[in-house]
């Protein structure tokens, strides 16, 4: 696809660093290359040594690299430039690029260039994205595969079952149905079921391990003062919360990030959780509860050291009502203080004792936790886009077994139709101008 104007961008972070990369990608991207080093003739794939110019004096010495359309990653003329890092001078030489010809690049904008002229498809735009963001080892591993095309060829196969049986039933539509072999519409609703059964497993394993790309959260919940600031800042290693004997402290979630084994997860210490008259408690409370349905993983945390309350009972209820789909893990809490706790209330649950000084059984059951979230051979979905398009595909053919039991072929032919539509959208929708808008919109800038 012909593009007609040239776009450039530094690619690498903002900050000081040792190096940093402008991107020129379009027709003018060699003419420019020339113009501020002064090269005359540039080799393809070659890394030339240069003086990078603003009119004669010169700004920085770089590595200057050409690659030649087609075989570049947008498929266009592409000039790298490695540069000196620092804020300053890599922004001069942008400088000196837009004033030579290009314009300032969108965010994205060369990811979708390449996808434009068919350098890469959806599927591997969104891996390359996402693989920047990655919050664990295991999200890295699997967009890796998405890079070398798996989730590609999955959608693929998809697409040429739907088109098999579409090919098929409308070859069939003008025969009689005494001229059919007998057995024809039981192999078509075989294939359908299987194309559900598929499509639905990997809906749920996807679903299950959406907190592989967006990150997990564990959220801390317990009545007032029991201890849950306590842990937080032990998790931390350093005192984020104010730790206080009045109940009531911590009047809104308060959330850190920390590494626990190979996963980056979010950790939200919540207001305690009791009914109160205080309009900003009140709220937090509110906001607790919110961050319990946002959460993968629940730590309940109870006080041995004092009775049973109404407001443990709460507690208790919650991750009762939520046992199902979340994991739960419960902290009594205070050991080395007396027995006062009923703890026989607590007989549906495994319970982790913690003491004052050791944090690490709660540590390891959390990554305990974390590890069974690996998504091993199955495939995963990386994006809600991609989710969303997979239960349009689901729903479709499911629906269209009602016509199709019915006898009523065109009108099947057309829902599978629609099913082909909505799994095409992962890697190439047919029509995509607003879709791609909004994918590439979502990418850094420089990329």
């Amino acid at each position: 696809m012909y593009i007609e104007d040239t776009i450039t961008a530094i690619a690498t972070a903002s900050g000081v660093s040792s190096i940093a990369i402008i991107r020129i990608s379009g027709v003018k991207a060699l003419e420019i290359a020339k113009k501020i080093s002064k090269i005359k003739k540039f080799k393809i794939r070659y890394a030339h040594l240069s003086h990078i110019y603003s009119n004669s004096e010169i700004i920085d010495e770089a590595i200057i690299i050409y690659f030649k359309a087609p075989y570049s990653f947008t498929g266009e003329d592409i000039i790298e430039i490695q540069c000196h890092g620092g804020i300053i001078v890599a922004n001069m030489i942008l400088d000196e690029v837009l004033k030579s010809g290009a314009r300032l690049a969108q965010n994205g904008e060369f990811s979708k260039r390449a996808f434009l002229n068919n350098k890469i498809d959806l599927t591997k735009a969104e891996a390359i994205s996402k693989l920047i963001e990655a919050k664990s080892i295991d999200s890295a591993k699997i967009l890796a595969k998405q890079l070398k095309g798996d989730l590609k060829e999955f959608v693929e196969n998809i697409r040429e079952s739907l088109l098999m049986i579409i090919a098929f039933v409308e070859v069939n539509i003008d025969y009689a149905e005494e001229d059919l072999p007998s057995d024809i519409f039981d192999d078509i609703f075989n294939k359908l079921n299987s194309l559900q059964e598929i499509l639905q497993s990997t809906l749920e394993a996807s679903k299950r391990r959406e907190g592989l790309f967006s990150g997990f959260k564990v959220s801390i919940i317990g009545k007032p003062n029991v201890g849950k600031s306590s842990i937080l800042n032990r998790l931390l290693n350093y005192d984020r919360a104010i730790v206080s004997s009045i109940a009531g402290t911590t009047r809104d979630t308060i959330e850190e990030s920390i590494k626990i084994g190979t996963h980056l997860i979010k950790i939200v210490d919540t207001a305690g959780i009791r009914e109160s008259s205080n309009e900003i408690e009140s709220i937090g409370i509110t906001r607790s509860i919110e961050a319990i349905k946002e959460s993968e993983i629940v730590v309940a945390i109870f006080d041995r050291s004092r009775e049973f309350s109404d407001e443990d009972k709460k507690i208790l209820d919650i991750i009762n009502s939520f046992k199902d789909e979340k994991e739960i893990i419960i902290i009594v809490n205070k050991v080395d203080l007396d027995l006062k706790f009923e703890l026989e209330k607590l007989n549906n649950f495994e319970i982790i004792n913690l003491t004052k000084e050791n944090i690490n059984p709660l540590i390891q059951n959390i990554e305990n936790i974390l590890n069974t979230f690996n998504a091993g051979d199955e495939l995963i979905l990386t994006s809600k886009r991609q989710i969303i398009a997979i239960e349009n595909t689901l729903e479709t053919i499911i629906n269209s077994k009602i016509p199709f039991e019915d006898g009523e072929l065109e009108l099947f032919a057309f829902e599978l139709n629609l099913a082909i539509k909505s799994i095409s959208e992962i890697s190439k929708p047919i029509e995509y101008s607003e879709v791609l808008d909004k994918i590439f919109g979502s990418f850094c800038l420089g990329k």
